[in-house]
């Protein structure tokens, strides 16, 4: 029941904040003014180790724990960053980490640690099935030596900017499968040899958020590149979500953390009618209240976090860190957004700019109203609604 984080997670926090107060606000600004991947940024959190931090040191990696890694990422976006740039490079690995063979690990995973490789996109979601991931439609047909993929992705970010690309596609069709979870299978790409096989188109969005949608044709991948059993990448794939709901549950943490900061000193600073704005209760109260429940979400992300690092199942509490996480800092922008007034919507203030990035997380990477479904079918065990 100690609700403290450790010497070593603290000092986690100091040097990624050390880290960050060399990108201040101007450079985010300048990133998101001309919708600019944040190369610099990234290349600094690579070199400093933070995006290997998840990677066993066999492989060249810090083999630090799933909480730690909330820590890196809670700072960053705690300093006004924005870790989503950077965060699937921990996430998207966790598939090949638990379920690859030696020969893919040996292959990618020090290339991760070292920069020299970047696998940060992750190609699961369609047109046609959104959420419901069991009706994706992508096949790869078996063939001698290997697979011949084709179908289409939505919603992949950084594709761009990545090396390899994680794949979901079906091996088995819907209709012939015995359990309706069997029948995908995940697969390893490497995109410059896939060549045209592979193809993109930028999805402008109302944020910096470097988003793709990509057709597939005829693309050849190896048998070999295949992570575990045909017909189990949904489980597989399972392996990765728990990681990503809590990664992103901490950079909500972070963002909420930062607008609950700007909002406090700009109302304590800001006069008003001959005192400060903060002393009438309709903006303190606001933004009090989302301290308090930034407060609790990080303790749940952090009981999620344990569970996960212990091996123990965390798949409710994952999902109820990302809900809670992602609601408290949306309310910590609006009350943020509300306290600066005309002025928050002025990019010089960078409220605007944090206010749509966390709006992200109350829809992705899943919805907040499926995490309300998961929860009244699977923890309270009422009918099922999907």
């Amino acid at each position: 029941m100690d609700f403290s984080y450790s010497d070593t997670q603290q000092e986690i926090a100091a040097a990624v904040r050390d880290l960050c107060a060399r990108f201040p606000a101007e450079y985010w600004r300048r990133c998101d003014a001309q919708l600019a991947y944040p190369d610099e940024f990234v290349a600094a959190m690579t070199e400093a180790g933070w995006l290997a931090s998840l990677i066993p040191e066999a492989y060249g990696g810090s083999g630090l724990g799933l909480l730690d890694a909330c820590v890196i990422l809670q700072e960053i976006n705690g300093q006004g960053g924005n870790a989503a740039t950077c965060h699937a490079q921990m996430y998207t690995m966790a598939s090949v980490l638990q379920h690859g063979s030696e020969q893919q690990k040996q292959a990618i995973l020090p290339r991760i640690a070292d920069g020299s490789l970047r696998l940060q996109a992750f190609g699961v979601t369609e047109p046609g099935a959104g959420s419901n991931t069991l009706r994706i439609k992508t096949f790869a047909k078996k063939v001698a030596g290997g697979y011949v993929i084709n179908g289409q992705k939505i919603w992949t970010s950084r594709f761009r900017q990545s090396d390899m690309y994680l794949l979901l596609a079906r091996t088995t069709p819907y209709e012939e499968v015995e359990k309706k979870t069997d029948g995908l299978s995940l697969f390893l790409v490497d995109i410059k040899k896939a060549g045209k096989a592979l193809q993109a188109r930028t999805i402008d969005t109302m944020l910096n958020h470097h988003t793709n949608e990509v057709f597939i044709e005829n693309l050849e991948v190896g048998e070999e590149w295949r992570v575990g059993e045909e017909g189990k990448g949904f489980r597989y794939l399972l392996s990765s979500l728990n990681a990503e709901r809590l990664l992103v549950a901490s950079e909500c943490i972070g963002d909420g953390r930062w607008f609950i900061e700007k909002a406090r000193s700009y109302a304590t600073e800001r006069i008003v009618f001959d005192r400060p704005i903060g002393a009438n209760q309709g903006v303190a109260f606001p933004i009090a209240k989302a301290h308090m429940n930034v407060s609790a979400a990080e303790l749940m992300r952090n009981q999620a976090a344990t569970l996960f690092d212990a091996g123990k199942p965390c798949g409710g509490e994952a999902n109820m860190a990302k809900y809670l996480c992602s609601e408290a800092s949306w309310e910590a922008a609006e009350a943020a957004m509300t306290t600066f007034g005309g002025f928050g919507f002025a990019t010089e203030y960078d409220i605007e700019r944090k206010w749509k990035e966390t709006r992200l997380f109350r829809t992705a990477p899943i919805s907040n109203n499926l995490v309300l479904a998961y929860v009244a079918q699977h923890l309270l065990e009422m009918p099922r609604s999907y």
